[in-house]
């Protein structure tokens, strides 16, 4: 099926899915010192929400955390002492984006994604979203207990760039923008949402741009322009679990 999006033509027939399935498995990617998720069916006395255990139907409850557990995207209410929730801040879901492959540079015991970077990589392009896939790309992505291993990270000035490029949608495949162990600064967060104090929300604040974490970029999707769709779930919370797909142009 062929879609026509402002003299562009998109073949809505072949998406290139780039979120990370939740499992109850050992090969669910883990942040934040949590255990893996759980799903596992309802028990009502002796009666096992279970096809196989004798139920009609089966019927799960499902126990996770959409910071630690697999791709999520978030808005600026996940670093405010006011409420906001990512489904009233994101209310359209296609968005023109740029596909970049960076390899973060070391910065001591760190490694960081640096302003000029990017820069360098994006050429003056202003995309609605920009995608940033590290290198190196190991499929270990998908599967990684990222708690206590000092993940690469976004410079602030990067952060500053991204949001004064006016590049609303943020998606890389980290766990954090941010340092793992940072002493709660979130210099990064609070630099693409232009958040200055998270007691009292200036009114030049971001409301309605998002950052999504933990996606993954196969190698063989080549760096680029495309249509994203970023779908989430209609969670009332700050963050949610997030499907974030991309359409070649």
């Amino acid at each position: 099926m062929l879609a026509k999006i402002s003299n562009f033509e998109v073949d809505l027939s072949k998406p290139i899915d780039i979120s990370i399935p939740l499992t109850n498995t050992d090969e669910n990617p883990i942040a934040w010192y949590l255990d893996k998720p759980e799903i596992k069916p309802v028990f009502f006395g002796e009666w096992i929400g279970s096809v196989k255990d004798g139920a009609s139907t089966n019927f799960n409850n499902i126990f996770f955390n959409p910071h630690a557990h697999g791709t999520h995207t978030e808005c600026l209410g996940h670093i405010t002492k006011d409420f906001f929730s990512i489904n009233q801040c994101l209310k359209t879901f296609f968005f023109f984006g740029e596909l970049i492959s960076v390899q973060p540079e070391i910065h001591g015991d760190d490694l960081v994604i640096a302003k000029n970077q990017l820069e360098y990589l994006l050429k003056r392009k202003t995309p609605e979203a920009l995608i940033i896939r590290t290198l190196p790309n190991s499929g270990l992505k998908k599967h990684k207990n990222y708690s206590n291993s000092n993940p690469p990270y976004l410079s602030e000035e990067a952060a500053v760039f991204i949001r004064e490029s006016g590049i609303q949608h943020l998606l890389i495949d980290l766990p954090s923008v941010d340092k793992e162990h940072d002493e709660g600064k979130l210099l990064a967060h609070k630099a693409f949402w232009n958040v200055k104090d998270v007691d009292n929300l200036n009114v030049d604040a971001r409301l309605n741009c998002t950052i999504t974490e933990m996606i993954f970029v196969p190698d063989e999707v080549q760096d680029g322009s495309y249509l994203l769709n970023l779908q989430i779930a209609s969670f009332e919370n700050d963050a949610s679990p997030s499907k974030p797909v991309l359409y070649k142009i």
